[in-house]
């Protein structure tokens, strides 16, 4: 059985339909060109602005996984709780890289701060100044050609390693006195993952 559809009734013999006139055309045109920029328009807005937001994202992490060297820059928050890298405040000229590999991770930082902050620095990493050994480089010729660090001879270099048990990562330290001021702190962090 089925059911019966309402049909749309007709207009009642002998009665024109009433003509449109022109104020309402206008009205009625606007109003589907409104609706059909809202229904088309906006969401291609938001798929452009979405398409390049993304592509942007994609240039910005190949950018930071493709150095090749320190990049400048603060490492991220999670870099420096793995690696336990506390760079202090106020520091400035930080740079960092990381590498990975199936057999160990490392961060490479390097930053100029001032007195309190190298006290920070050595505080944040459970050692003092006395740990500093004067001309002692604990940095390897491997891990400076990576950086490019060039620490020449000189009565102002101090430095130390600071071995923790695994997983924690152990610490190659160099700090340059040259201006006890505002010294300058040189450290590659490794450790196994």
């Amino acid at each position: 059985m089925t059911a019966s559809l309402p049909h749309q009734g007709s207009w009642p013999e002998g009665e024109e339909r009433p003509a449109e006139d022109r104020r309402h055309m206008i009205r009625r045109r606007a109003l589907t060109l409104l609706i059909i920029v809202l229904l088309i328009g906006v969401p291609a807005g938001y798929l452009v602005i979405s398409a390049n937001q993304s592509r942007d994202s994609g240039k910005d992490k190949e950018a930071k996984y493709s150095a090749t060297g320190l990049t400048a820059g603060w490492p991220s928050k999670l870099q420096r709780r793995i690696y336990q890298v506390p760079v202090p405040h106020p520091a400035w000229h930080v740079a960092y890289y990381e590498t990975n590999n199936w057999k160990t991770s490392r961060l490479y930082a390097q930053f100029e701060t001032n007195a309190a902050g190298l006290d920070a620095y050595l505080t944040g990493l459970g050692v003092t100044r006395d740990d500093l050994e004067k001309g002692h480089i604990t940095i390897g010729a491997r891990d400076r050609k990576v950086t490019g660090w060039k620490f020449p001879e000189g009565d102002a270099w101090y430095g130390f390693v600071h071995r923790q048990k695994n997983p924690a990562p152990t610490h190659d330290v160099v700090v340059d006195l040259s201006n006890p001021a505002y010294p300058w702190v040189y450290v590659v962090s490794r450790t196994v993952p």
